[in-house]
């Protein structure tokens, strides 16, 4: 989210240096948009004390400070026929083109999360398919991407929780 010592961080977003002060209401209503992206602003003026319209300004002015990147629908992956989920590690050639990597990653529909991460490894990635061997084809797609030297892949069994709110 990009909170860092109480401020709001920027992260590369377009606006360089800017930051504005989170303080414990500002933190509260990001904890319940987390819980409820589709809350209104006179349930959460309901809960943090505050009347709907100053909800409303507090909402925008996270959004516009970059503190709040969007909203989105939480869907559960087997109503979407997506059975596997594998975490892959990405091990990179040594002459390597990050950018070009990283476009032919956001290019692949089955990599839904990629972290840039410090180590043997390079990324990691979270993907999702609908079977072994779509994760299998998935895999040598990855493998095919230039810069890319092999790929370490877990295949997760069960998922005791995901995109923690609490």
């Amino acid at each position: 989210m990009g909170i860092l010592g109480g401020a709001v961080a920027d992260r590369g977003r377009g606006r360089p240096g800017r930051s504005a002060p989170i303080d414990a209401v500002d933190r509260q209503l990001i904890d319940l948009l987390r819980a409820n992206g589709r809350a209104s602003y006179a349930e959460l003026a309901r809960q943090v004390g505050l009347s709907a319209p100053a909800v409303h300004e507090r909402v925008g002015k996270l959004e516009a400070s970059g503190a709040i990147t969007g909203y989105r629908a939480v869907v559960d992956p087997a109503a979407l026929g997506l059975d596997v989920t594998a975490l892959v590690g990405v091990i990179e050639s040594d002459a390597v083109d990050d950018t070009g990597v990283e476009a032919a990653l956001r290019g692949m529909p089955e990599v839904e999360d990629c972290w840039r991460v410090a180590g043997s490894e390079g990324y990691v990635l979270k993907v999702r398919v609908t079977d072994i061997p779509a994760l299998e084809a998935a895999i040598n797609a990855l493998n095919r991407i230039e810069g890319v030297a092999r790929t370490r892949t877990t295949v997760v069994l069960s998922t005791k929780w995901e995109g923690r709110t609490g």
